[in-house]
């Protein structure tokens, strides 16, 4: 980390620590998230990145008057260690060594810690609370951030133009959908429900916006009641007329700051209001019960009609990885021929030139939007950083014999793609090959498992690792994620991980199968589709759904990584058919000489 930097933050740090002192608080807790748990946050809620300097996407920081801790997940174990300072924060995982313990092993009995109750959720303060409780400490809220009275150049919140999203792109008009999320509040024996993730709202009242990078979403919340009416509050500015005439006089528009008096409201009429503990404000869900609401404590109502994508979203969802796969296609016979040639020359291709001609790639193919997050461009080491971001000062050139590792994805207004392609500039050596090879082993595994309903994520997870474990190896992030249709490329509550979801995988779901193995210092591996949950008959002699995963991701998968040895027949066939089908796919939407590189590249193994 540059002199500079640490001087920075330090001075940061110790801007804080004096806020804190004026406060008549010992410390306070720095969450990544913005007022709607998300991960997709703007530049005005980035309070951990400007302390620290982490720029991931998920971790918290702990500050003391005399230490300061900071908590990253598996994907940022190499990075945090480039981003911050080890003299200003101690590196903690945010799993193995979660902040409610180092809060219980580093506060002193009569300490009060601070915390902001808009940026966490009630699941997240419980556990707080319960370590600064048990070290003698008392944990409270504060009603204004004080980070943000010492971030003199904070920027300011965004307010952006929305637009309605068509009907024909949606597949259910925002209506239908209040009347399905009414009926189920009826089923909770609940009044109305509070939604704090936009992706909810978005969904809901099919609205997008730009509020934040890559991400077409509008930050509000709304309430939705039983009977389908809906309070939306959003700043105005944002709500186009096109927006306001797409809605019904069920929705009515409301300012943020609105907010809080209507749901005081609520509450004093004695409505039971559906919150979801693991997401909600702790602000919100303490001011429902101080004014008297009975709470149900529930998962978000939307996120589970929102994560079974219906037929249109299927369909937009195939068409937009068909127009994606042919850019990919594209982009990596330009990739693997100009980094091959201009290895070890003056002018190397290196990864920022590679992400940007990628976008370049992408901006031509029809219904585009955006990139749906900053491309990951890994060349050799950085490849190893599983949420790398590239800039101009990190950027490596892709050097000859070396792997090359590119995470990506488009918003499409028919669908949201995220792709992981790993390519070997040159010739790779025996390890190299042994550890894709098992990638692609977890891959194909996990792409051709069936399941019984009612599975869980965590009961395919141990699937894609199989073949790495084999070897001693593994990789320290989930295997699948969710994903949005034209929403957010990470979208809840379906997952494939070690840890638990909270659901179980059903039908229309959509999601990742990204398996990986990074050598720090060295490359990355990981290899990214994305897939469907489909009906795929039923259990033998049992009543008892059977489902399967439809992969809708096109792009070849580099045949010179791969050691043919390590693979059984089946999973080579399963290459092969794969490989046919893209090459199926893609070929009418390329010229010849694409068409041509296609064809190498998908042959039969």
């Amino acid at each position: 980390m540059p002199e500079t930097a640490i001087l920075d933050h330090t001075a940061r740090l110790k801007a804080l620590r004096d806020q804190l002192v004026s406060e008549g608080v010992d410390g306070f807790i720095v969450p990544r998230t913005d007022e709607h748990q998300g991960e997709y946050v703007p530049p005005q809620a980035q309070r951990l990145a400007w302390l620290s300097g982490f720029t991931g996407s998920a971790g918290l920081g702990t500050v003391l008057m005399d230490k300061a801790a900071i908590f990253v997940d598996g994907r940022y174990t190499i990075q945090v260690r480039q981003e911050v300072s080890e003299q200003l924060f101690a590196y903690q995982h945010l799993v193995e060594e979660p902040a409610h313990q180092w809060l219980e092993d580093n506060v002193s009995a009569g300490m009060r810690i601070a915390y902001d109750p808009w940026l966490q959720s009630e699941n997240q303060i419980k556990a707080l609370r319960k370590g600064v409780e048990k070290a003698g400490g008392v944990l409270v809220p504060l009603s204004e951030n004080p980070l943000d009275k010492v971030w003199l150049d904070q920027p300011a919140r965004p307010c952006t133009k929305s637009m309605p999203y068509d009907l024909k792109h949606a597949g259910q008009s925002s209506r239908d959908k209040r009347e399905e999320i009414g009926k189920l509040l009826t089923k909770s024996d609940a009044d109305c429900a509070v939604l704090s993730l936009p992706d909810s709202v978005a969904w809901l009242l099919n609205v997008r916006g730009e509020d934040v990078d890559h991400t077409p979403l509008v930050l509000s919340f709304a309430v939705v009641h039983a009977d389908g009416a809906v309070q939306w509050f959003v700043d105005s500015e944002k709500v186009t007329s096109e927006t306001l005439s797409a809605l019904d006089n069920q929705v009515e528009v409301a300012e943020p700051g609105t907010l809080e008096a209507r749901l005081e409201t609520f509450a004093r009429e004695g409505k039971r209001v559906l919150v979801d503990p693991a997401t909600c404000p702790e602000r919100i869900t303490s001011l429902l019960e101080e004014n008297g609401a009975q709470l149900v404590r529930d998962l978000d109502p939307v996120s589970l009609p929102k994560a079974r994508k219906n037929t249109s979203e299927l369909d937009g969802i195939r068409a937009a990885h068909v127009r994606d796969g042919a850019a990919m296609v594209r982009f990596l016979k330009w990739v693997t021929e100009n980094a091959t040639a201009r290895a070890g020359t003056d002018n190397p291709v290196t990864e920022m030139e590679a992400a940007e001609k990628l976008r370049v790639f992408r901006e031509e193919v029809p219904l585009y939007k955006d990139i749906s997050f900053d491309t990951i461009s890994g060349a050799g080491p950085n490849g190893a950083l599983c949420h790398y971001k590239v800039s101009d000062e990190s950027s490596l050139p892709l050097n000859k014999d070396e792997i090359f590792l590119i995470d990506s994805g488009g918003q499409y207004l028919d669908g949201t793609t995220d792709i992981t392609r790993t390519v070997i500039i040159g010739t790779p050596n025996e390890e190299m090959k042994d550890r894709f090879t098992r990638v692609l082993m977890g891959h194909i595994s996990l792409s051709t498992a069936k399941f019984p309903k009612g599975t869980n994520g965590i009961q395919l997870d141990s699937l894609a690792r199989r073949p790495l474990w084999d070897a001693g190896l593994d990789y320290d992030h989930g295997t699948g994620h969710g994903v949005g249709c034209f929403l957010g490329v990470h979208e809840g509550p379906q997952r494939i991980a070690k840890v638990s979801s909270p659901v179980a995988l059903e039908p229309g779901m959509f999601l990742s199968n990204e398996p990986g193995y990074y050598k720090a210092g060295e490359y990355g591996i990981r290899i990214e589709n994305l897939m469907i949950v489909r009906d795929a008959g039923q259990m033998v002699g049992l009543d008892i759904p059977l489902y399967d995963f439809e992969t809708v991701t096109l792009c070849p998968i580099d045949l010179r990584l791969i050691e043919p040895s390590l693979m059984s027949a089946a999973e080579i066939k399963w290459l092969n058919e794969y490989h046919a089908w893209v090459r199926k796919e893609l070929t009418p939407l390329l010229d010849q000489d694409h068409a041509a590189w296609l064809e190498t590249a998908t042959q039969a193994i």
